[in-house]
């Protein structure tokens, strides 16, 4: 489960790629319907990312995806009860690394799409809310059962952004919240700060 997590993380994420200049006006799901397909042309036409061509997906991911994340609320999620506890420049650090963490985790997989298709469920009316979720489905093909992904969106003044993935039932938000948790029994707030910085920088060179 895992394995899989990992590897399809990026796919959900992808639709964030390329948002064009009215996101704040486009509807959730219709932002989610625009962007895969443009998304999906990138992938398949563009020779450096299918050539793996690190500097290239990484430069692409931290110029398209990150302005539509909420890394702090992500963060804040993730560290549950303990955020409360927390400094202000640990928090800093905190969804800094948190963030690298999942751009470096992650961004191979851009490099690993075979024609998945992305189906992406309207919703029957426009929301009248700030929080909402969109959900869609990878299909892998070669008989393989599709991956149920859902995007948890909240409506801000820069339009909608995404604070937690959830795939195949479960929530990146959650999943990490559980290592986070268990780091700061054992270190504290310092010790997960350096646990993350050491796996960043050991995911640098891959």
């Amino acid at each position: 489960m895992k394995a899989l997590f990992q590897k399809i993380i990026i796919l959900v994420t992808c639709f964030l790629l390329i948002v064009p200049v009215s996101a704040k006006e486009i509807p959730p799901d219709q932002l989610v319907r625009n962007t895969v397909d443009e998304v999906i042309t990138i992938l398949k036409q563009d020779d450096g990312i299918k050539k793996g061509q690190k500097d290239r997906v990484l430069d692409l991911i931290e110029t398209k995806i990150l302005p539509h994340f909420n890394f702090t609320r992500m963060t804040q999620l993730a560290m549950g009860k303990n955020w409360s506890k927390v400094e202000a420049q640990q928090r800093k650090e905190l969804v800094g690394e948190f963030q690298t963490l999942l751009v470096r985790t992650y961004s191979n997989a851009l490099t690993n799409y075979r024609d998945e298709v992305i189906e992406v469920t309207p919703l029957a009316s426009q929301p009248d809310t700030k929080t909402i979720t969109i959900k869609t489905r990878v299909i892998q093909g070669r008989g393989r059962e599709p991956v149920p992904i859902d995007y948890s969106m909240e409506k801000t003044s820069n339009g909608w952004k995404v604070y937690d993935v959830t795939v195949a039932g479960v929530s990146l938000v959650t999943n990490y919240r559980s290592t986070f948790n268990s780091e700061i029994k054992k270190a504290g707030v310092e010790g997960l700060i350096a646990s993350l910085t050491k796996k960043n920088k050991s995911l640098e060179g891959q």
